[in-house]
């Protein structure tokens, strides 16, 4: 049971961000793999593998999830591009995070504008000179 979630979870994060597939056993194997695993199985195996909601609404709600948390910067960056990756547009990340400002406060919104502004840059540089 437990590798078939894995499977269904990596497949899906390998979907919405390729890079953070990786990166999420690469960065957690040496010191807490089990984590890695608990990631992959529940929220992407069990609940992003849900019906009801596309991924495109799941990392919007992620995203503000993060931006109200105000100190969760990397995990907020990895679901900015996976929102981007899944059909949203910069300017609804934005809207998003504004939105966060009324219920989060300011400081954790400017927080989340400051992380979408480093991978809105980066996903420019990547554009320009992809090799």
């Amino acid at each position: 049971m437990s590798s078939e979630r894995v499977e269904r979870g990596m497949d899906i994060l390998r979907q919405i961000n390729p890079q953070s597939a990786q990166a999420l056993f690469s960065e957690l194997e040496s010191i807490a793999p089990d984590l890695s695993r608990f990631v992959a199985e529940f929220a992407y195996g069990d609940i992003y593998a849900r019906p009801g909601l596309g991924f495109r609404e799941r990392e919007m709600i992620t995203v503000a999830a993060l931006t109200a948390q105000g100190n969760a910067a990397p995990q907020l960056k990895s679901h900015i591009v996976g929102a981007l990756n899944s059909g949203c547009t910069e300017q609804e990340i934005i809207e998003i995070m504004l939105q966060m400002a009324v219920y989060a406060g300011f400081p954790a919104a400017i927080n989340g504008i400051m992380a979408a502004k480093e991978v809105f840059t980066a996903r420019k540089a990547h554009e320009a000179d992809p090799g």
